[in-house]
């Protein structure tokens, strides 16, 4: 199998009270996830606030999780942003030393056109040294990478082999599974209908809920895989409401809650995000209860 089929989780960046981050948690994470047997693991996406570090975090975040991983398990780095001189020049300075892969959202808030959406990744794509996902979230960005653009991309640029896809359009899926080159990946960036999107010929999911529920969630996309989805569909059912939970009130802060449940790490966050309510934490922990 692909070292990049299956689950992979988008880590959480744990951080202390004062708001540095904190290591030991991120030990803990980490360690926690491989004994809960995904497939690969993701640093410094959505879910790991990247937004919110400086360039020096972010380095010395990759660094430590390469090493506490130790090559136990392929590991993609999350670069990305709106200025595509900048992003092409981090990913071609960045130490790939652990590293099998890249994963890059697409530009946000400045809403490119869909020329500008492929310049922007063909110049990444010529900066990098290594294989590059693309990492289509219209919810976040504003704008939307179509599947012309996605599959435009996957066929002229070798190292483009993957894209991680959260725009929730099935009609969009399907045009990329017809018309990407067939050794290109399509993945689910939304928990909830990674298996609908396995049957399609999606590979797997790049995970929120993995964080808390690493071996729950990667049993029931190992299931998916091997085609046997009555075996799936109950384990799928059981994950719809914690899904949910963990992000009424934004991601990370609910799957957050969770990790401080289980004793894996604390819950706090950098501004502007926030940790969930008491009503919600409570809710999150009793469901928590029902399916570990």
């Amino acid at each position: 199998m692909n070292k990049f089929h299956g689950t992979g989780v988008a880590l959480v960046t744990p951080f202390k009270t004062d708001g540095s981050v904190d290591f030991d948690g991120l030990k803990n994470l980490i360690n926690y996830l491989i004994d809960g047997k995904v497939e690969y693991l993701v640093s410094l996406g959505t879910t790991g606030e990247a937004s919110t570090l400086n360039k020096d975090e972010k380095k010395k975040i990759w660094e430590f999780t390469a090493e506490i991983n130790n090559g136990r398990l392929p590991l993609i780095a999350g670069i990305g942003g709106n200025d595509t001189a900048s992003v092409s020049q981090s990913v071609k300075d960045f130490e790939a030393n652990g590293y099998s892969a890249i994963l890059s959202a697409s530009p946000y808030y400045v809403k490119p056109t869909q020329e500008g959406i492929y310049q922007h990744y063909k110049s990444i794509s010529e900066a990098s040294s290594l294989p590059i996902f693309l990492y289509n979230v219209p919810g976040r960005t504003g704008s939307n990478v179509s599947p012309e653009t996605t599959c435009r991309l996957a066929h002229d640029f070798k190292n483009i082999i993957a894209t991680k896809e959260a725009s929730g359009n099935f009609d969009q899926f399907n045009q990329i599974m017809r018309d990407k080159p067939e050794d290109f990946l399509l993945i689910s960036g939304d928990d909830p209908v990674a298996m609908p999107m396995i049957s399609l010929g999606a590979v797997g999911v790049i995970s929120v809920v993995g964080n808390a529920l690493p071996k729950q969630l990667s049993d029931m996309i190992r299931l998916c895989l091997s085609g046997d989805f009555a075996k799936a569909l109950p384990l799928h059912l059981s994950l719809i409401e914690f899904t949910r939970l963990i992000f009424a009130e934004g991601n990370p802060a609910g799957v957050k809650a969770a990790l401080k449940h289980f004793g894996v790490c604390d819950d706090h966050l950098r501004l502007p995000l926030v940790k969930v309510s008491p009503a919600l934490r409570e809710a999150i922990i009793a469901e928590s209860k029902k399916i570990s």
